[in-house]
């Protein structure tokens, strides 16, 4: 209800906070949980609300007891399945509202729920420009207070992030899955996608913590396209995007140029895109390469030192451009 609101009225809403949040009802079913869940719920009423509080809510004794007695006490089985059916119905799901949000939005999502993964919180943060995401470990919630109160005051104090793909000059970023045909055969197509489609929410979050834009309509596979106005943001967004890819087991190839772009609708064009991927795929699984432009634009501010790789010719491309890898400075 939140997120159909948010997007229908954003003159009446200054920020959007979603704790635990969902798009939409198959979010559930990507849990092992819910399986066990609903078995138990139609099975046994009182054993269900027992197993709610001390197994599938891991609440403290003290607390589970009151909370199972509460449950019981505020509805019954037949009330909860129907609340549950209710919410199957299409009308329930916002997912093709998100990209409509254009107002701060706070995700969070804790670790401890065994009813939605954390790839449903990443992939709704993803979705929404402005948005940031943040895992919490803590059942009780207790830091939610602050979470939200730290989030008002800061995207209150400052201008939103830009949200708008910029026309001109821009710092390109393009990543691309390495030997994605071989990972593929390894995993099946099934689970590569899944991988694949769980990393691209990932990194489109990581790439507007970074005040980036991630190009929509381009995904993994055809590989990731991001823009930035700022050389020290995309690399910072670069090397947190292969970090995401290690942990993920799919590494990448990333490469960043910077130059004129041309805006149509929801995408960029032009030869500075064309350099930005042909470098990412000059670069070895994890590595992060630019161009001499954009060294040239971060080497004083970045934080980070550059090993030179020479001139090297790019299909496509009529001069050499000359290469350099990004290498965090400890």
């Amino acid at each position: 209800m939140a997120i159909a609101y948010a997007a229908k009225h954003p003159d009446r809403v200054s920020h959007l906070v979603l704790v635990d949040g969902r798009a939409d009802f198959t979010d559930y079913l990507e849990s092992p949980t819910i399986s066990a869940e609903i078995a138990l719920r139609d099975q046994d009423w009182v054993l269900y609300t027992e197993a709610l509080a001390r197994v599938f809510s891991p609440f403290e004794e003290s607390f589970a007891t009151g909370f199972a007695e509460h449950i019981r006490a505020a509805v019954d089985r037949e009330g909860l399945q129907l609340a549950f059916a209710a919410q199957t119905d299409e009308a329930w799901n916002v997912s093709h509202l998100l990209d409509q949000i254009k107002i701060p939005t706070l995700v969070l999502h804790n670790r401890t729920n065994r009813f939605l993964s954390t790839q449903v919180g990443q992939r709704i943060a993803a979705r929404i420009s402005d948005a940031r995401f943040r895992l919490i470990d803590d059942v009780t919630y207790a830091a939610v207070p602050r979470l939200i109160a730290e989030f008002v005051s800061e995207t209150s104090e400052t201008e939103p992030a830009a949200t708008t793909l910029p026309s001109g000059t821009a710092i390109i970023l393009f990543a691309d899955i390495a030997d994605s045909t071989a990972l593929t055969e390894r995993l099946g197509d099934a689970a590569f996608r899944a991988k694949a489609r769980d990393l691209d929410a990932a990194l489109r979050a990581t790439i507007r913590e970074h005040s980036g834009i991630p190009i929509e309509g381009k995904l993994l596979g055809d590989g990731v396209l991001a823009v930035f106005t700022s050389a020290r943001q995309a690399i910072e967004a670069a090397l947190a995007c292969a970090r995401s890819g290690d942990d993920a087991g799919l590494p990448l190839h990333l490469g960043l140029h910077a130059g004129d772009v041309i805006r149509e609708e929801n995408n960029v064009y032009g030869g500075a895109v064309n350099i930005a991927s042909r470098i990412s795929g000059l670069s070895a699984p994890s590595e992060v390469l630019v161009s001499d432009t954009v060294r040239s634009l971060a080497r004083t501010s970045a934080g980070v030192e550059f090993e030179d790789r020479g001139e090297q010719s790019l299909k496509g491309v009529g001069e050499p451009v000359r290469v350099w890898a990004v290498a965090q400075d400890d």
